[in-house]
């Protein structure tokens, strides 16, 4: 085991230089900058026109057996619950 020593950690004053210039040179690169949303163009998908597409979905109610997380709002089974200042809670939430 390593003995604990009260030598202070590295200090990291050049991160931010060093992650500035790789993003600098990431945008010279690509000729955009990467975080410039106006930068997107439109997806195009040959063939994939769904306007006359029609969706439908069963939607089935909440089973005796299950609960609504007051978290996450997910449909999760009773074996998960946990309640919490008087709130269901599902334990992924905890």
């Amino acid at each position: 085991m390593p003995a604990h020593d009260d030598t202070p950690p590295p200090q990291l004053d050049g991160l931010p230089r060093i992650l500035g210039l790789r993003a600098n040179t990431l945008s010279d690169d690509q000729g955009t900058a990467l975080d410039d949303p106006d930068s997107a163009e439109p997806l195009d998908l040959p063939d994939a026109d769904l306007s006359e597409e029609s969706l439908s979905v069963t939607v089935v109610p909440v089973q005796p057996d299950e609960f609504v997380c007051s978290r996450c709002l997910l449909v999760q089974h009773r074996n998960r619950l946990v309640w919490v200042d008087n709130h269901p809670v599902c334990a992924d939430c905890l």
